[in-house]
Order: C-alpha cells, then sequence, then structure tokens
C-alpha cells in the first residue's frame, strides 16, 4: 500500500539583523542591500521592527526585494520607534529582554551593523549565549570600513591582560562584504 506524503513549505531561515534605528546616509546603503541580499538569498529578515534609522533601511531592503521581513518591537519603542507597518509580521512584545528572546527563536544567525547601546546590547547577549553554550548561531559584524575597530581592539587588549579567553574572543567576527556576511551565518 503506497503512503501519501504531503508536501510541506519549508520556512525560510531568518536572519537577525542587529542595527540603529537612528539615520545614518554613511550606512544607509549598507543596510539597504543587507536587507535586499537577505531576501534573494530566501531567507527570511528578523529585525527590531522599526520603520526608521538603519533599522527602516535593511526592512526596505528585504521588502523591496520581495523577502519576509518578521520585527520584534517592545511596546515601550511602539511610539518612539515607529512601528514598522509594512512587515510581513510585526510582533508587539513587552520589553527588550523578550524581544531579544524572541529575535533568537526566530533566527539561525545574526549580522550586525553599525548602531550603539542597543546595537551592542543585542549582539553580546547573543555572544554571550553561545558562550555559554545555549545556542551555536553564528554571529558576524559587518564592518567594510572599520566601524567596530574600537570594539575589536577592547578585545584584543582583554585577552592581553586576561581578561578574556581566546576562545570567546574568537566568537567576536567581522567580515567587509553582505555576501561575506550571509555566507557566515547561512553556512
Amino acid at each position: 500500500m503506497a503512503s501519501a506524503v504531503a508536501t510541506m513549505h519549508a520556512e525560510p531561515p531568518g536572519i537577525c539583523v542587529f542595527c540603529a534605528s537612528a539615520p545614518s546616509a554613511r550606512y544607509a546603503p549598507l543596510a539597504r542591500g543587507l536587507g535586499a541580499a537577505i531576501a534573494r538569498r530566501g531567507a527570511r529578515l528578523v529585525y527590531g521592527g522599526a520603520s526608521v534609522g538603519l533599522m527602516g533601511e535593511v526592512a526596505a531592503g528585504a521588502l523591496e526585494a520581495g523577502g519576509e521581513v518578521w520585527g520584534v518591537l517592545p511596546e515601550g519603542l511602539r511610539s518612539r520607534e515607529i512601528g514598522h507597518l509594512g512587515l510581513t509580521r510585526l510582533e508587539i512584545v513587552p520589553d527588550m529582554a523578550t524581544r531579544k528572546a524572541r529575535m533568537d527563536e526566530l533566527s539561525r544567525g545574526f549580522v550586525v551593523l553599525p548602531g550603539g547601546y542597543g546595537t551592542l546590547d543585542e549582539w553580546f547577549e547573543m555572544l554571550t549565549a553561545q558562550l555559554l553554550r545555549l545556542h551555536d548561531k553564528p554571529s558576524v559584524a559587518l564592518d567594510p570600513d572599520g566601524y567596530f575597530d574600537g570594539l575589536f581592539a577592547w578585545a584584543d587588549r582583554a585577552v592581553s591582560e586576561g581578561l578574556l579567553a581566546t576562545g570567546p574572543r574568537a566568537t567576536l567576527r567581522r567580515v567587509a562584504t553582505v555576501e561575506a556576511a550571509l555566507d557566515e551565518v547561512l553556512a
């Protein structure tokens, strides 16, 4: 007796992008290009849910390229970051801790663009979780022009002073191109 096998639509892999909700003429093309490349690779963009700043740019790039875009926005930032209403899906969560946990659940890897405290908070939480073996998802900074040089110098100094082991330091990685970033997180 033959059995019927239902063909199910496979979920696209989620790639989480951490970046600024502030505008940056310098990094807007990079963010938009990353969003478009994520869509072209058949992946889903997962990000902070804002329509402004680099967040808005990465979402616009993915949407313009026909991609799925899922935003995760804390209730308290809904009006300040102006939640993007044109997304495939926008989840409103109670707080930043829930946002980070949800973005982690939805993603198979993380790409970090220039940003401030919030961007680094999100990235370092994922790096710490990886160090604690809570996940094994790759993360990489997309850094074509040395924006993160100071951060990498700090990490190297922390290793030289015995405050950070070389294993955890190795998880702090960066690449110079969109394609290299996507190769890292989709490998």
